[in-house]
C-alpha cells in the first residue's frame, strides 16, 4: 500500500489529497479505505519521503533528498497547481540559530510561498 501511494504522489506534478489518491486506487480496481491511505501517508511523511502542503490539505512525493529537520520552501502556482521543492540554506541556517536559542529540538520546518509560476506567467502575457 505504501509503495502504491508513494507511486501516485511520484506521478503527480501537483499534491495530492487523500481522497483523490483513493479515486485514483479504486480506478486501478483497488478497494481501498480512506484510513488505509492516510496510514501510509502518515508513514511516507514520518520517513521524509512524501511532505504535507498543508494550504492544500494534499501530499507531495519528496525529491529533494534532504534531512528530516532541514528546511524545505515549496513554491505553490496559484493557477495551475505545481509546486517546485526547494532546499532553503540560509533560511536552515536562521532556523537552527533561533531553535538553539530557544533551546527548542525542531523536527520540520517548511515555507509555503503562494503566487504564479513562470510557465503560467509567460502565458498570462500573450
Amino acid at each position: 500500500m505504501r509503495r502504491r501511494v508513494l507511486e501516485i504522489l511520484a506521478q503527480s506534478h501537483a499534491p495530492v489529497g487523500a481522497y483523490e489518491i483513493v479515486e485514483k486506487l479504486a480506478a486501478n480496481g483497488e478497494a481501498v479505505p480512506a484510513m488505509s491511505v492516510y496510514r501510509a501517508l502518515d508513514f511516507l511523511t514520518e520517513e521524509n519521503l512524501a511532505h504535507r502542503i498543508e494550504s492544500r490539505n494534499a501530499f507531495l512525493a519528496c525529491n529533494a533528498g534532504h534531512e528530516r529537520a532541514e528546511p524545505v520552501m515549496f513554491l505553490l502556482c496559484e493557477k495551475c497547481g505545481a509546486v517546485a521543492e526547494m532546499q532553503a540554506a540560509s533560511f536552515s541556517r536562521d532556523v537552527a540559530k533561533a531553535t538553539k536559542a530557544a533551546g527548542f529540538e525542531a523536527r520540520s520546518s517548511i515555507i509555503e510561498v503562494s503566487g504564479i509560476c513562470e510557465p503560467c506567467r509567460k502565458k498570462s502575457r500573450r
